[in-house]
């Protein structure tokens, strides 16, 4: 898969924390509870922290008391891009930028959130950077 933001590693690894890297380009979880995210009230757009693409809004925002950010749908369709995640001896739908291809997190379906989707966006604080609507 190609995106219209690609870096080489060595570049990825300079503009990203540790963390950050191990997350968004190696597919890592950050801690439950952790995230600066996860209890965030904050009236705003989450865009990726490594490229910028708006990706969820706050009104899509919910309580799933997980540990990570949930959100029950994507700022745009083209927003995110989904793919199979077999790892772990698990069959999961990973989450991943559709700019540049940097891991989100997961997306789980019927679990009975009260949502208009009845999908969990569930994606790591780490991942996001909140830029807050202007009051």
């Amino acid at each position: 898969m190609s995106y219209d933001v690609e870096k080489p590693d060595e570049q990825w690894r300079t503009e990203l924390t540790p963390a950050e890297y191990a997350v968004l380009r190696q597919a890592a979880t950050e801690p439950a509870f952790t995230g600066e995210y996860t209890d965030t009230k904050t009236t705003g757009v989450y865009s990726c922290r490594a490229c910028g693409t708006e990706l969820f809004t706050s009104d899509t925002k919910f309580e799933s008391h997980c540990g990570w950010p949930s959100f029950y749908d994507p700022k745009d369709s083209d927003a995110v891009e989904l793919v199979e995640d077999r790892s772990h001896g698990m069959v999961r739908t990973e989450v991943r930028c559709g700019r540049c291809g940097s891991h989100l997190g997961h997306v789980f379906e019927g679990e009975g959130y009260p949502t208009p989707t009845d999908q969990r966006y569930c994606i790591n604080s780490i991942s996001l950077r909140l830029v807050p609507s202007e009051s």
